[in-house]
């Protein structure tokens, strides 16, 4: 029935944008395949009224015309009068992607959309696979920017690179902690920054909690990025700053997201499973690991909002 099959459009799941899409591509096609399931769904049964049908009387040998009581369906429900009976979606979106970054785009449907207001508050991490070429710059850090200097890359290895890299990290751990307001000298606080689960707690710029190097064949090498608060277009510039530590320039060729909080890159659906059927499934099978990741998160929230700050 299609009232049942509303009912169980209610949480979050997963789609996977493409690069040189929109998410509101991906939102508004999601949104036209779901309704197109809805309106596909078998419809009740049209309600039946008694109408008095003039007809010819039954058993009489002349032609004479009387009323008999008749039971008759209620057009006025019928598809072809009323059009289809789901219109409209309320489709709500997590952290978007830019137009040229792929991966991992979460989206709510009916009380989803408020969960994605505690996704928001929550402040879980993000994975990225972010792949750099050296030797070039751009004026918007992309490979597909005006190239604005041509450089050399003989002398980069990828230990200078690792070193540079842990020296990131470092400096946004730092600065975590400080946005977080805790005293790390006291044990709790050490506890939590420990097992990675320090926060922020106000309002704070991009933080790069883990960034490691997964491939490097110069001129190209391939990041994983672990981070929170960012945008993709601030993720390109840290490959450029990575070049310029190099003594040498980088560009971005590619931003991937595989991870965003409690969704994996395998929990998100390609476009040929953007139905029906496939979403209700995504919705039920992340949502107890959803609110397994919500509630540590506001535990640890609340944890730190009681211990003492520096």
């Amino acid at each position: 029935m299609a009232s049942a099959g509303l009912a169980r459009l209610n949480g979050l799941f997963a789609a996977y944008k493409p690069p040189g899409k929109h998410w509101k591509y991906v939102r508004d096609t999601v949104e036209l395949k779901l309704l197109q399931g809805l309106n596909a769904l078998k419809r009740p049964a049209p309600l039946q009224q008694v109408r008095f049908l003039l007809g010819p009387k039954e058993g009489g040998e002349e032609k004479e015309l009387t009323l008999t009581a008749t039971s008759v369906p209620i057009l006025a429900n019928h598809p072809l009068v009323r059009g289809p009976s789901f219109t409209g979606l309320k489709i709500g979106v997590g952290h978007v992607l830019d137009i040229q970054a792929s991966g991992v785009l979460v989206l709510g449907v009916g009380h989803g959309n408020k969960l994605l207001m505690d996704l928001h508050h929550a402040h879980l991490t993000k994975d990225y696979t972010v792949r750099g070429l050296l030797g070039k710059a751009t004026d918007d850090f992309s490979d597909l920017g005006r190239l604005v200097e041509k450089t050399t890359y003989d002398h980069v290895t990828q230990e200078k690179l690792d070193r540079i890299l842990a020296v990131i990290q470092g400096s946004h751990q730092k600065a975590l902690v400080m946005h977080s307001r805790l005293d790390l000298k006291t044990q709790e606080a050490y506890e939590l920054a420990v097992k990675g689960l320090i926060r922020p707690m106000d309002k704070a710029p991009m933080l790069i909690l883990g960034v490691r190097c997964l491939e490097f064949s110069p001129p190209e090498f391939l990041l994983e990025i672990q981070c929170m608060n960012e945008t993709q277009q601030q993720l390109r510039r840290v490959v450029h700053e990575i070049g310029l530590e190099l003594k040498s320039t980088a560009v971005c060729t590619q931003v991937r997201r595989t991870r965003d909080g409690a969704f994996t890159v395998d929990d998100a659906l390609p476009r040929t499973r953007w139905d029906l059927r496939s979403v209700q499934d995504a919705i039920r099978e992340v949502k107890p690991r959803l609110e397994e990741e919500l509630l540590k998160t506001w535990e640890v929230v609340l944890d730190s909002e009681q211990l003492p700050s520096p």
